[in-house]
């Protein structure tokens, strides 16, 4: 029997309970932190107690900061207790008709995934097959940082369903390509649509550094993308030629043999690819921004279910999302723990009177979109090991 679970320490159950431990350690810190900030909303005419004074002079009413607010018996504030926030959650059949809309995008994001999945592979993955391949795929994800994500585990899943190891490779290496893609032609669409002013959280954020982690985080993924495209497309002797530079140093040697071997079927692989006809990529790639946009309804619909939503609000929360998925792509904790909950909080702040409603929604997110995978990810895969190392 081949045991391939040592190889893959991602898969160890700690790692699994970190991930889980980690968001809801931070969940925990951000609701008591929420619970203890005030926060100043709009009241009816007049019953106001307090004027926006505007104390840190950047031009914009920030809710969470007191310092920015006086009391005064004309003013056009009130400061949010903790019963007044409790008092604008309410359940409706509204809010079960979006949420329901949300289970369904979340569900269409993964069956876009399956459908790219079986197309770079020819085929050759069953439905079955493909959908253990993305539960898995992204299981590993929640439990890896986000700086790497579940790449590597992705490869090793795709050899297991009997995909060539350099097959794998290169599938993995167009699906990081083509999700790349994704962000390198929408984000400067979105900035030229609204500016950073509208798209970067205003509270007590520092901008500056926000600035400059978004920037450079847009830098990586696209000198990634750039470097996948030249690798696939142009020059697929490239990882041959790293190979044999990196296995011929001393320690590496041994491992020299099976690298090359995965190199070459990396060209071939790649070179099978473009021969691929204009309408395989066109659903290649159609998947791809189909499984994004899925992805990206999911928190549009949350929000809609208890906050009023207009067209143009909708269009700007789906703009903001490009802000924090790529804050969370850069994070280093698993799945983006900690980070991504934050960034929808402050993100998401403008659309809700109520930042205990923001924080509640922020968690169901997550419930949605990360804790779920850990939870399918640990029930499917003890089973699929077993069915794979025998």
């Amino acid at each position: 029997m081949n045991n391939d679970k040592s190889s893959v320490p991602f898969f160890q159950g700690w790692k699994i309970w970190v991930g889980v431990l980690i968001g809801l350690f931070v969940v925990g810190l951000l609701f008591l932190h929420y619970l203890n900030s005030p926060r100043f909303i709009l009241a009816p005419i007049g019953n106001g107690t307090h004027a926006w004074i505007d104390a840190n002079h950047n031009g914009k009413v920030d809710i969470g900061l007191e310092s920015d607010f006086a009391v005064s018996a004309s003013g056009k504030y009130k400061k949010e207790a903790f019963s007044d926030a409790l008092k604008q959650i309410h359940w409706s059949f509204h809010s079960l008709f979006w949420i329901c809309f949300a289970f369904i995008f979340m569900a269409l994001r993964d069956l876009f995934y399956m459908i790219r999945v079986r197309t770079l592979t020819g085929q050759s993955l069953t439905w079955n097959s493909a959908f253990h391949v993305i539960m898995l795929w992204e299981f590993a994800s929640a439990v890896s940082p986000g700086v790497i994500s579940g790449a590597a585990v992705a490869m090793f899943i795709l050899k297991k369903e009997k995909i060539p190891l350099g097959n794998a490779t290169a599938a993995v290496m167009v699906t990081a390509m083509l999700d790349n893609l994704f962000f390198v032609l929408l984000i400067p669409f979105v900035f030229f649509l609204f500016g950073g002013e509208l798209l970067f959280p205003s509270g007590n954020v520092n901008m500056n550094s926000a600035h400059w982690i978004f920037w450079g985080g847009f830098s990586i993924i696209s000198a990634l993308f750039l470097i996948f495209f030249v690798t696939i497309f142009i020059y697929p002797t490239f990882v041959s030629r790293v190979f044999q530079f990196l296995f011929s140093i001393p320690f590496l040697k041994r491992w020299r043999s099976g690298a090359l071997k995965t190199a070459a079927e990396i060209e071939l692989s790649s070179k099978e690819m473009r021969r691929f006809s204009f309408f395989k990529w066109l659903k290649i790639i159609g998947a791809t921004f189909a499984s994004w946009t899925s992805r990206f309804l999911v928190i549009n619909f949350l929000l809609a279910a208890f906050v009023p939503l207009y067209f143009k609000e909708h269009v700007l929360i789906f703009a903001k999302q490009f802000i924090l998925w790529l804050f969370m792509r850069m994070s280093p904790t698993p799945g983006g723990s900690g980070l991504a909950e934050y960034a929808f909080g402050e993100l998401m702040a403008p659309f809700g009177k109520s930042a205990l409603l923001i924080l509640g929604l922020a968690f169901l997110w997550r419930i949605l979109s990360y804790y779920s995978y850990l939870i399918i990810g640990a029930i499917i895969l003890p089973r699929w090991l077993r069915k794979k190392t025998k």
